[in-house]
């Protein structure tokens, strides 16, 4: 419930107006946001985006009063989600009924049952798309990370999504398509205030990758319109409830829902994982180590699920990745009542925007916050922290349904992929640093050799 705004002592934001940040927003607009988290430390901020002021959100208490104790207040909408609604549709990234709806049918398919059945095979995907690694590596020929990590990632999330059900000329096709609309998506997802009707870069190359998007969904839909079979699959799940008589459902909402779903697990992982490769490279500590753990449990074995449980550093450096380059790095909200936030007053229809990234930065929250430690997951050194300082797939009735899976796949491909190398990242001209989007993608491509591991059974 919120707060009677009228009734509590109200404080000003910390105020970042549009004239002292424009031209740093202009040459380095995650920099500045970083600034600006920085400086306020936790406070609630006011941004002067000109055609817009968001409040931003960063203290913990005030992101779980967002996420969780005031969730049916503040909702999904307004003018920074217009670029992700556009994409998504009425699905489970929506708000109010239409996402109940597809939550209620997608929760069986992210079960704990279901997703042991679901592990073996991502893991049976996964081992066979890092064999293919085999090749470059032993040619003494480099990969560019952030493909190669995309293939493995796709080639793992067809299986979750379509089980066997998409011919592999369709799974080519959706691929490159994602990863324009992926890229493209940044103008829109950067100035979300400018209308539809005046173009900016990427709009050809979005409307390019979704029409092939679109083709090939409604063609797989449209050739199981009346018999999806079995699997545990989450196509087959949505075209059962669509079948379902009295559903009301259509071939659009299957749509909306499989672009969801299919956007948030393959570019997020595979960003995560591109950024793995420059986190191990400063840290050849850490990177020894997790090798030692995945040489000890695996050894020459492919990976399997139950190795997991036997792999408890694989799971800290998935962790403490997430806490440095989380899934969702940014997401708003829009106050349907007035409340009050840290003593802020936040009006009707005013945006509040939420940033794992920013959070998981504080001084205030974490010891050197900018340093990739794997051991502050460790049980020790994790109890007593605040449930909102973690926070990298959401919070409250929205987070993301597939964390567990998205987990499960991250660890796998890390064990299956020092199982059988070493990677050494190559050297750049310039520092990778994150650059702004629907996600945070490095700045430059990535390029690593391999040197097989002498496996041994």
């Amino acid at each position: 419930m919120s707060v009677d705004a009228s009734t509590v002592p109200s404080r000003r934001a910390r105020n970042f107006p549009l004239y002292r940040t424009v031209s740093r927003f202009v040459r380095d607009p995650l920099r500045e946001l970083e600034r600006i988290g920085a400086a306020a430390d936790g406070e609630v901020a006011r941004l002067d985006l000109g055609a817009s002021r968001p409040y931003l959100v960063t203290h913990p208490d005030h992101v779980q009063q967002v996420l969780r104790r005031e969730s049916q207040n503040f909702v999904r909408d307004g003018t920074f989600w217009r670029p992700l609604h556009g994409l998504f549709g009425d699905s489970i990234m929506s708000e109010g009924a239409e996402w109940e709806l597809s939550k209620r049918v997608l929760q069986p398919v992210f079960s704990t049952r279901t997703i042991r059945s679901l592990s073996a095979h991502m893991a049976r995907a996964i081992n066979e798309a890092v064999a293919a690694l085999d090749e470059p590596a032993r040619a003494g020929r480099s990969i560019e990370v952030m493909p190669e990590m995309g293939r493995i990632v796709h080639d793992t999330v067809i299986k979750v999504l379509f089980g066997d059900k998409i011919r592999k000329a369709e799974a080519d096709r959706l691929i490159p398509a994602m990863e324009r609309l992926a890229t493209s998506i940044a103008f829109r997802f950067l100035l979300p205030f400018v209308p539809r009707s005046i173009p900016l870069p990427g709009d050809r190359a979005f409307g390019e990758g979704l029409t092939v998007m679109d083709e090939t969904l409604y063609e797989l839909v449209d050739r199981f319109r009346y018999d999806p079979g079995e699997g545990y699959d989450i196509f087959t799940a949505l075209c059962k409830a669509r079948m379902t008589e009295g559903s009301g459902l259509d071939d659009h909402w299957v749509r909306d829902n499989l672009l969801a779903m299919w956007a948030t697990s393959t570019e997020t992982t595979t960003v995560a994982l591109t950024w793995l490769w420059p986190m191990l490279d400063r840290r050849p500590d850490v990177a020894a180590r997790l090798a030692a753990e995945i040489e000890r449990v695996v050894g020459g074995d492919e990976v399997r699920p139950e190795h997991l449980r036997e792999l408890p550093y694989v799971r800290q450096v998935v962790q403490e990745l997430l806490r440095l380059y989380p899934v969702g790095w940014i997401f708003p909200r829009i106050a349907l009542n007035p409340t009050d936030i840290g003593g802020v007053r936040v009006k009707a229809g005013q945006t509040v925007l939420i940033s794992p990234f920013l959070t998981h930065r504080l001084a205030s929250v974490w010891e050197r916050p900018l340093e990739f430690d794997p051991e502050r997951f460790s049980a020790e050194r994790a109890r007593g922290r605040h449930r909102y300082a973690y926070f990298p797939f959401g919070g409250g009735p929205h987070q993301c349904i597939g964390r567990h899976v998205f987990n499960a796949e991250a660890e796998l491909i890390l064990a299956s992929i020092l199982s059988r190398f070493r990677p050494v990242l190559e050297p750049t001209d310039v520092p990778v640093r994150a650059r702004i989007g629907a996600t945070l993608r490095p700045n430059q491509p990535l390029h690593m050799t391999l040197t097989p591991v002498l496996r041994s059974r």
